[in-house]
C-alpha cells in the first residue's frame, strides 16, 4: 500500500496561484545538472521539458498557462538540497521532473516526500531507490537491474570473452550498477573483477594499466562520460584491445569529444531510445530541432513524456491541483508517450525494463537497438 503523503506548510504549499487573467499559473520544475560536470545530460532533459512546456502553452487546449521551472543540482549532492528546497518553496510549483542523477535523488526525494510534491525521475536508475519510502518518488526508466544484466547478457554472448573487470566511480549511480553487473556477469560464468576508482581522479594511467595487467578481454565503466572519456584516452595508451562498454551516464556525444578516437567501437548502453532513429520519433525530432537548434540527446523524448503526462493530469485535475492530488494521480497513470507506455508499481517502480544498445562508429554515437535484436 502507498503511504499517505504528509503536507509541509498549510494548504499554500500545495496549491497553484492565480494569475491576473483569472486562470491560473502553474509550474513544472526539472532538477537536474544545469552546470558543472555532466551538463550535456542535464541540459538535454532541460529541453524536453522545456519543449513540452511551450507546446502546450501554444496549442490553446488549457485553462492554465504553465512556466518552467529550474533546479540546478550540478549533479552532486553537495547541491541537492537546495536545489529541491527552491522548488519546494516556490508554491506554484506542481511537480518535478528529476532528480536526474541517483546521488541527488536519495537527498532530495525524502525532501519531495515531506512537501508532499512528485519527483518523476526520467533517469535515475539506482535499485535502491524505490526501496526506501521517499512518498512521492516515481521512477520513469527501467533501474539498473535491467541494465546491468543487458551489459552482462551482451558480454557473454560475445565469442572469446571469458573474464571481464568493472569499474565503478564511487557515486551512488556507478556502485548500483557496478553491483547488479557483477552479479549478472558471474550468474553468467564469466570471471570477474571489480575496481573502484573515484570520479574525482585526475589521472587514469594507473587504473588503465592495471585493466591491461588483468589481462580481462572486456571491461566495463560504470559512471559518466566527463571521466570515461580522459579513462578511454589512457586505456588506449595502455594497450587495451578488449571490449569497453559503459552505460546511460556515459552516452552523451561529450564523451567522444573528451575522449576522441579512443572512445571508437566503445558500447553504451541506455534504457532510452534514439529519437533520431526512432521512426515514431521523427516528428518530435524535427520540433526539437527547430526549438533548440540541435538534435535531441539522451533523455530528452522521455523527458518530454513525462512533462506532458503531469500536463494531461494537471487538466484532468481541474487544472489547479494541490502537490498531493497530482502526485496521486501520476501514481496511478497509465499513460501512452512517444517513448513507451509509463505506469507504476506501488514502490514508485518502472513497470517496463527495456534497454537499447549504441557504439561509437568512425567518432558518432550510434544506435543499435534493443538487447533482444543484439543477442537474440
Amino acid at each position: 500500500m502507498r503511504l499517505a503523503i504528509p503536507v509541509a506548510v498549510g494548504g499554500l504549499l500545495l496549491t497553484g496561484c492565480s494569475s491576473d487573467d483569472g486562470g491560473s499559473t502553474i509550474k513544472i520544475a526539472y532538477q537536474g545538472p544545469l552546470s558543472g560536470q555532466n551538463v550535456g545530460l542535464g541540459e538535454n532533459m532541460e529541453r524536453g521539458v522545456q519543449l513540452a512546456i511551450n507546446e502546450a502553452n501554444a496549442s490553446g487546449d488549457y485553462d492554465f498557462e504553465l512556466e518552467y521551472f529550474a533546479a540546478d543540482d550540478q549533479g552532486s549532492e553537495t547541491e541537492a538540497t537546495a536545489a529541491a528546497q527552491s522548488a519546494i518553496d516556490d508554491t506554484d510549483v506542481v511537480a518535478v521532473v528529476g532528480p536526474a542523477f541517483s546521488g541527488p535523488t536519495e537527498i532530495s526525494a525524502p525532501l519531495y516526500g515531506q512537501a508532499g510534491l512528485a519527483a518523476v525521475t526520467p533517469s535515475a536508475t539506482n535499485p535502491t531507490l524505490t526501496e526506501q519510502e521517499f512518498g512521492t518518488f516515481l521512477r520513469a526508466v527501467p533501474n539498473d537491474n535491467a541494465q546491468g544484466a543487458a551489459m552482462a547478457d551482451f558480454l557473454a554472448a560475445q565469442d572469446g570473452v571469458d573474464s571481464v573487470m568493472v569499474i565503478d566511480d564511487v557515486t551512488p549511480y556507478g556502485e548500483g550498477l557496478s553491483d547488479v553487473a557483477v552479479a549478472s556477469l558471474e550468474e553468467a560464468g564469466l570471471d570477474v573483477q571489480r575496481q573502484h576508482v573515484p570520479q574525482e581522479t585526475v589521472d587514469y594511467g594507473n587504473a588503465a594499466r592495471g585493466v591491461v595487467e588483468s589481462g580481462v578481454d572486456a571491461l566495463i565503466y560504470a559512471g559518466y562520460y566527463e571521466a570515461l572519456g580522459p579513462f578511454t584516452t589512457r586505456l588506449d595508451e595502455a594497450g587495451f584491445d578488449g571490449i569497453g562498454i559503459s552505460g546511460d551516464g556515459s552516452k552523451d556525444e561529450e564523451l567522444v569529444n573528451l575522449g576522441g578516437d579512443a572512445t571508437e567501437g566503445w558500447y553504451l548502453t541506455c534504457p532510452c531510445t534514439d529519437a533520431t532513429e526512432e521512426p515514431g520519433l521523427a516528428d518530435f525530432a524535427e520540433r526539437y530541432e527547430a526549438e533548440f537548434g540541435l538534435a535531441p540527446g539522451t533523455y530528452s523524448a522521455e523527458a518530454y513524456d513525462i512533462t506532458n503526462m503531469i500536463i494531461e493530469q494537471i487538466a484532468g485535475l481541474g487544472g489547479d491541483p494541490s502537490r498531493e492530488e497530482l502526485y496521486q494521480a501520476l501514481a496511478g497513470v497509465e499513460y501512452q508517450g512517444l517513448t513507451k507506455s509509463f505506469s507504476f508499481d506501488d514502490a514508485g517502480e518502472f513497470t517496463n525494463e527495456a534497454v537499447f544498445f549504441y557504439q561509437v562508429t568512425d567518432g558518432v554515437i550510434g544506435y543499435l537497438g534493443g538487447t533482444e535484436e543484439l543477442i537474440g
